[in-house]
């Protein structure tokens, strides 16, 4: 099966006997999306589980469909409506169809063909819907809620990149602070950086854990670390310095509106942190930079030779917003049909996410809570916050919270260490999740073990530490809303 890890090799062969449909669909003249459904032969549970995307998608994701069908479900997921890496748009050029696909109708246009599929297979319809997702897929998350409220009756919403047009443009912003003479950081200096937040900022919820609890309430200054005499990676250089503030600061237009908030500091170092998605290995080979560009030259100017150093700030945001928020932004905040027909929703944002501003999910969570009123708002929605979670995943703090239907076998079913299990509870049960449990595991296989746990409080209320026990145990932490 094209598209599965090599690593996943072991997890097909032993998955219980399934019917596998493949399709082909169709909406637009210009649209191939690419689709498959995974039902189990026995033991179905009587559920649907839809599947999303990362990056710019451009395949199935078949390590989850995997995950999915051995638990029980069946089970649905899409390409999008092109094939590509998950940085590539090359697809995308003069074919606003398939950017229709991409931003919007694919997923609604699998979930729909899924659940008749699934109906005529079983002779009976899947007795509820589940969608989780992170990053692009926590966009399509939203996106679902939003435009097609029937769809799912529970939805996960991870690091959502919901805010798509000001995102991009924040990320060519960045790319270009770094592309000043002399500004780029190194990922050498990365580990500087992280060591001089933490120990500016890691004592002030009370725990020394290399974790910042609310990273909004360090105020940490890059110029405390500009060189005295020769450059070296322990500190910064003067147009360095300048580059990092403009990262934390985020992006305004010319009238000093807000365009996309900044990133937060903690964390900076690590496999998924700056040096992967905002610094890169050298100038114009990060993460962000790919996104940004291949998003703006292709989606939005038609031109792959497009030169990014032309980038103007409110030039170039009015272009991506004329151009394409219709068809990629999930920015509605009127929730209100997805609430009244029953639907519940998770959203989730690790604080030190260096690929999308955790700052930007607050903003929408609170726009939603303003638009459907607060008693409404929280009679279908949470949001957890997690301190020390990088992109979805990995951190320096707890990162396994069930947040992607999956959790070690004592935790696969409960609630409080499972937020896909606390979802279903919510969704069939009625009982809201309050405090979920999110672990740091170490070691490898049967030395497998929690070294950290810690609790995930509804947002916006944020775990305390009660002075006294061990810090690495979540039972030494009450949620405070100060």
């Amino acid at each position: 099966m094209n598209g599965r890890s090599a690593a996943a090799d072991a997890t097909y062969k032993g998955l219980p006997p399934f019917c596998r449909v493949t399709a082909t669909l169709t909406p637009s003249a210009d649209s191939d999306i690419k689709m498959e459904v995974w039902m189990p032969a026995r033991g179905w549970n009587g559920k649907f589980r839809g599947q999303g995307n990362g990056g710019f998608a451009g395949q199935i994701d078949y390590d989850h469909l995997a995950w999915s069908i051995s638990q029980g479900y069946a089970t649905g997921g899409t390409d999008t409506g092109h094939t590509g890496g998950g940085t590539d748009a090359a697809w995308a050029l003069n074919h606003p169809e398939k950017i229709a696909d991409f931003g919007w109708r694919a997923i609604h246009e699998m979930t729909d063909k899924s659940k008749a599929i699934i109906k005529a297979y079983y002779s009976a319809p899947a007795a509820h819907s589940y969608f989780a997702s992170c990053s692009d897929g926590g966009r399509e998350a939203l996106m679902e809620a939003q435009r097609f409220p029937a769809d799912y009756d529970g939805i996960i919403a991870g690091a959502p990149a919901n805010n798509w047009t000001g995102l991009m443009t924040n990320a060519l912003h960045n790319t270009l602070a770094l592309a000043d003479e002399g500004s780029y950081i190194p990922p050498s200096k990365l580990p500087a950086i992280s060591a001089a937040v933490t120990a500016a900022c890691d004592k002030l919820d009370g725990v020394a854990d290399g974790v910042l609890n609310d990273p909004r309430q360090c105020h940490f200054d890059p110029d405390s670390m500009l060189c005295k005499d020769t450059d070296s990676n322990a500190c910064l250089t003067a147009p360095q310095s300048t580059a990092l503030k403009t990262l934390y600061a985020g992006i305004n237009d010319s009238n000093g509106k807000l365009i996309f908030p900044g990133y937060l500091p903690g964390a900076e170092e690590g496999f998924n942190g700056w040096g992967t998605w905002i610094t890169g290995p050298q100038a114009e080979k990060s993460l962000m930079y790919a996104f940004g560009y291949n998003y703006f030259s292709v989606m939005v100017y038609d031109d792959p030779a497009w030169d990014y150093k032309s980038f103007k700030t409110d030039e170039s945001y009015k272009a991506a917003r004329t151009k394409t928020s219709q068809m990629l932004d999930s920015t509605d905040p009127n929730l209100k049909p997805f609430a009244d027909r029953g639907g519940k929703l998770i959203l989730y944002h690790g604080w030190n996410d260096p690929a999308i501003s955790a700052l930007s999910t607050i903003d929408y969570y609170q726009k939603m809570q303003s638009a459907t009123g607060k008693q409404k708002a929280e009679s279908f929605a949470r949001l957890y916050m997690a301190p020390g979670l990088q992109h979805c995943f990995l951190g320096p703090g707890p990162d396994s919270f069930g947040q992607y239907g999956w959790a070690p076998e004592d935790q696969a079913t409960d609630p409080q260490h499972n937020m896909y299990s606390a979802l279903e509870q919510w969704v069939e049960k009625g009982t809201a999740p309050d405090k979920l449990i999110a672990t740091q595991y170490a070691g490898e296989g049967a030395k497998r073990h929690a070294a950290v746990t810690r609790p995930l409080c509804p947002y916006p209320q944020a775990a305390k530490y009660k002075g006294t026990g061990d810090p690495n145990d979540e039972a030494n932490f009450a949620c405070s809303a100060k």
